[in-house]
């Protein structure tokens, strides 16, 4: 089945219609649930690929429409960790693009990233999205498994991937875990090294416009920037690797085409954050953030989202298009406190 891959851990805007439930279920030892909407038959075409980091909240429709065109009329395949369908009706024809059908599998044990048939959607799918939840059960369920090997496979074939809320935070090279629980940005400024600021690095989803990136979300609800940047100080400090960031307010989305274009839309910012070649003066563990560099720790760009989407940015060079609106500043962190 070809297909547009959405993943789940939970509901989606609580606005959206849910679509009549066709549930199955595989055999007792790898049973998945599944909805289906729309023709269940196998269409091959040609994905346009990109990327959407959605910064969760209610869903930006031009966004999602954009994610839609880019799987060039395919099959949309929706995956849960917890919850139920209500993606399907919103996906397959509120929106008014063209998918050829919707089906959403509820994949809520690390068991079911083997089950056969679960891999074989995922390996014929044009694209991919990751829904909001505890980014912690994506982890669990999916890193590491012959799943997260199919939706590889999937990025190196072209297929576009996108995500929003926790869905959003682990489509970065570098990512936060959650396994050890959430963390706030003064909670983590105070202690880098506090047991809940777990990362992964180049182990899960890799995707080559977000080597080394450090994707977050409810950027302005709650505030998620001094957390971010200090995923970004122990990358530094930790992986002897430049990181960068990209924060999204909610109620906004960064679409990514494959040439490193970026397009904002919704009522929010998205914050394009970059390392400089200093590292943090101290960041140990038991003792607060300290990352001054001479106030120029992390040089950030601040670029509004709009309704038809915002253009200026490019992630191949890291810099603002010609012509761009988006702010330049810069970020620093001072015994824990950030500036």
């Amino acid at each position: 089945m070809a297909a547009l891959l959405l993943i789940s851990a939970c509901g989606s805007n609580s606005s959206t219609p849910n679509a009549t439930p066709t549930p199955t279920t595989s055999s007792p030892a790898s049973a998945y649930t599944s909805w289906v909407v729309g023709d269940t038959a196998d269409v091959n075409t040609q994905p346009l690929g990109g990327v959407l980091l959605a910064g969760g909240s209610t869903d930006v429709d031009a966004a999602m429409r954009w994610l839609l065109r880019r799987a060039a009329g395919g099959d949309v395949l929706i995956i849960r960790a917890t919850g139920s369908n209500g993606y399907n009706k919103y996906l397959f024809s509120d929106l008014g693009e063209t998918v050829n059908s919707v089906e959403t599998l509820l994949l809520n044990n690390r068991d079911l990233s083997a089950n056969t048939d679960v891999l074989r959607k995922v390996r014929t799918a044009e694209a991919i999205f990751f829904a909001g939840g505890d980014q912690a059960n994506y982890v669990n369920f999916y890193q590491g498994t012959l799943l997260a090997d199919a939706l590889n496979d999937r990025i190196r074939a072209g297929a576009v991937v996108g995500g929003t809320s926790a869905g959003c935070g682990i489509l970065g090279g570098a990512y936060f875990t959650a396994k050890q629980g959430t963390i706030r940005s003064e909670e983590a400024l105070a202690n880098p090294y506090d047991a809940r600021v777990d990362l992964g690095h180049d182990d899960f989803l890799r995707h080559p416009l977000l080597t080394n990136v450090f994707a977050d979300m409810h950027y302005n609800n709650p505030d998620r920037q001094g957390r971010h940047l200090t995923f970004m100080a122990r990358a530094s400090t930790d992986w002897a690797v430049q990181p960068r960031g990209i924060g999204t307010d909610e109620q906004t989305a960064v679409g990514i085409f494959p040439d490193g274009n970026v397009q904002v839309f919704g009522r929010g910012n998205a914050y394009f954050l970059e390392a400089g070649a200093t590292k943090p003066e101290t960041c140990r563990a038991g003792q607060p953030l300290t990352w001054v560099a001479n106030r120029r720790a992390v040089r950030v760009w601040t670029l509004p989202g709009s309704t038809d989407g915002t253009i200026g940015f490019e992630l191949n060079t890291f810099r603002p298009a010609t012509g761009s609106t988006a702010k330049t500043g810069f970020w620093y962190v001072e015994n824990g406190e950030k500036k």
